[in-house]
């Protein structure tokens, strides 16, 4: 797929037509025969480097596979990340007897010193490949086993260790699908306060974190954060001249070099999880999980794509990846959103038809969504 910043179309000008596309979504991927329900497998190892070495790591069990798989998404959480320290994060595939090489999926660190925050190359071999932040089987292959390593780094002893709190993976048979609207569980209208904040009220903020218009990812992640009384401080922001700092804050520390963009992922729950939340990059089979989040109070991140005429109600007319945060539904099934591409904070929240928002989210993404909450809670992904 390609990774750049640059995708066709959409009503906005030329400037602002590159600016919502987040990985996994460049190109539209092949869609699968059949879809079983994604697998999702969470560790809590509590690395921690022991002291006076600057390293160690941590390596999953062998993960098997309900289905014969074709994709995973990995994600990571933190509960301390001090300025120079920063991880690695590994995965590798295997069907029966043949193994892929460990793909090297990131190098992830909160602060700017020390070195970049970045994903790497596609590092294909007979088996997989690297999509960004996604693992992909090769044309024609599948795997039924998976692992992920995570090593953990710091320049000096000197430095307090990093904490790696938790890992997740979720394994899935495609990539993206299309499939009947499902039937709606909800019997009364839902809309939870989630604070609203435009990415287009920061357009030409900080170009070297990819431009503010391009900001869709992390403004999304940054009102979730909000909603739960969480994120930076007047001070951490200060950096950030202008409305709603909160949202220049978290593009700063989710860019990823390589992808030269924000919309990276598990960079995003990253980011998210050094605020106190447990935070997973997930794969849903429809909207009906996310109607179960929603009544338990749980806003959740939507990763879409969609052409002209697909969204009725849309800012936007069309694109090939967008994030958006579900904030709520309809007595009847329809979304509930806070779009960040609206051009004010006071056009953010947008009510969009089910089948509409259901197929772009689906087809787009294979409905890839971030759900985060705060630790406390103890949320069942």
């Amino acid at each position: 797929m390609i990774r750049r910043l640059f995708p066709v179309a959409a009503v906005l000008t030329a400037l602002l037509t590159s600016v919502l596309i987040a990985p996994g979504l460049a190109t539209a991927p092949a869609e699968a025969a059949s879809h079983p329900k994604p697998q999702l497998t969470r560790w809590t190892p509590k690395l921690v480097i022991p002291a006076g070495k600057k390293g160690k790591a941590w390596r999953s069990p062998w993960v098997t596979t309900p289905q014969r798989s074709t994709a995973l998404l990995p994600s990571w959480n933190v509960s301390r990340m001090p300025d120079g320290t920063w991880l690695k994060v590994y995965v590798r595939v295997a069907d029966g007897s043949k193994v892929s090489s460990w793909k090297t999926v990131a190098q992830w660190r909160h602060g700017l010193s020390g070195g970049k925050r970045t994903t790497y190359g596609k590092q294909a071999d007979a088996l997989a490949q690297l999509d960004t932040d996604l693992v992909r089987a090769r044309s024609g292959k599948s795997f039924t086993r998976w692992q992920i390593q995570v090593s953990a780094w710091r320049k000096s002893t000197k430095v307090k260790s990093p904490v790696v709190r938790a890992v997740t993976g979720v394994s899935s048979t495609y990539v993206s699908k299309t499939a009947k609207t499902s039937k709606t569980s909800m019997t009364r209208t839902i809309d939870l306060k989630v604070p609203a904040s435009s990415q287009m009220i920061h357009r030409g903020h900080f170009p070297q974190f990819g431009g503010g218009e391009a900001w869709c990812s992390p403004t999304s992640t940054s009102m979730v954060l909000r909603y739960w009384g969480l994120g930076p401080s007047k001070k951490a922001t200060s950096f950030a001249k202008g409305a709603d700092p909160w949202v220049d804050h978290a593009a700063r520390y989710s860019y990823d070099s390589s992808y030269r963009g924000t919309g990276t992922w598990p960079f995003n729950t990253a980011y998210a999880s050094r605020f106190g939340t447990d935070a997973v990059v997930h794969r849903l089979v429809n909207l009906r999980p996310i109607e179960s989040y929603i009544k338990q109070g749980v806003p959740v991140i939507a990763s879409v794509a969609f052409g002209r005429g697909q969204l009725t109600g849309s800012p936007i007319s069309s694109t090939p990846g967008h994030l958006m945060v579900v904030r709520g539904f309809t007595a009847s099934g329809d979304v509930i959103v806070n779009d960040p591409a609206g051009r004010t904070n006071s056009q953010v929240r947008r009510v969009y038809d089910r089948a509409q928002f259901e197929r772009a989210w689906l087809k787009g993404s294979g409905g890839v969504t971030y759900v985060i909450a705060p630790t406390a809670k103890r949320l069942k992904f």
